[in-house]
């Protein structure tokens, strides 16, 4: 149980640095962080459900300004793992995804609002001294301060409460896990709406009402539906290219004196 903790927590880590170091490549997302933990406890197919269910329900939860929403992440990895470990239904995992990403949130905030301030300090120091190589040595270290706190805290929480947490998804009543199946059909439209809120606006609304009623109307397969919708963005983003090279060209031909 320690060793399977320790790993948790040194994926998560790892994760972390791979997120960042590697230029944003949502590597921490809910869909990977599901099936990696899936794949290292021996349950791959849980790891990818849990993970595509809670990447609905986290969609359209998004950083704005200084508003941090819940790790999806950590909630993920310690949901999925309770979830395997204690051989519970996949739905169960939403009971403890959510908490769980909301604690770790408590955690960032502490390091955004007071670890990487000090940083800052240290680092405007290093910078009026020309210190370069100290500033890359203070950013990569507070990059890994943060891997480090979430590493932690899933292996201590995974290590401290996983028989309780078995204890609680066992004793959980039929009526209950009835009610978390029906939540989960929800979560999806939940999540693509908060999405939809930041994306729709006057001028595209009219391709997500085409691209509905397709789907409604032509009994189109998923697969189906990702092609047309690629198809359809190539094309507008050459369009809208097309526009600006003109526009470029008609203005540089009327302010050319040649």
């Amino acid at each position: 149980m320690i060793g399977t903790a320790i790993i948790l927590g040194l994926v998560t880590a790892a994760l972390i640095v791979i997120e960042y170091a590697g230029g944003r490549n949502f590597i921490t997302q809910p869909i990977m962080a599901g099936t990696v933990v899936g794949l290292l406890m021996g349950d791959l197919r849980t790891g990818i459900v849990i993970g595509a269910t809670l990447e609905l329900a986290f969609l359209g939860a998004t950083s704005i300004g200084a508003v941090i929403p819940p790790d999806a992440m950590i909630g993920t990895i310690l949901g999925t793992a309770f979830v395997i470990n204690a051989g519970a239904s996949a739905e169960s995992a939403m009971v403890l995804a959510l908490p769980v990403a909301s604690l770790a949130l408590i955690f960032k905030n502490f390091h955004y609002g007071y670890i990487v301030s000090l940083f800052q300090r240290r680092a405007d120091k290093l910078a009026e001294q020309g210190d370069y190589r100290g500033i890359e040595i203070l950013h990569w270290t507070c990059g890994l301060t943060m891997a480090a706190i979430l590493g932690v805290l899933v292996t201590v929480s995974f290590a401290a409460g996983s028989d309780v947490m078995s204890d609680i998804l066992n004793a959980i009543p039929e009526f209950v896990q009835t009610g978390l199946n029906v939540t989960i059909g929800l979560l999806p439209a939940i999540g693509f709406s908060m999405l939809a809120r930041t994306m729709l606006s006057k001028s595209n609304i009219y391709i997500f009402i085409c691209g509905f009623a397709v789907v409604a109307y032509s009994q189109l397969p998923i697969l189906g539906v990702a092609i047309f919708g690629t198809v359809l963005a190539i094309i507008l983003i050459k369009q809208e290219i097309n526009k600006t090279e003109t526009a470029a060209i008609t203005e540089g031909g009327i302010n050319d004196d040649f």
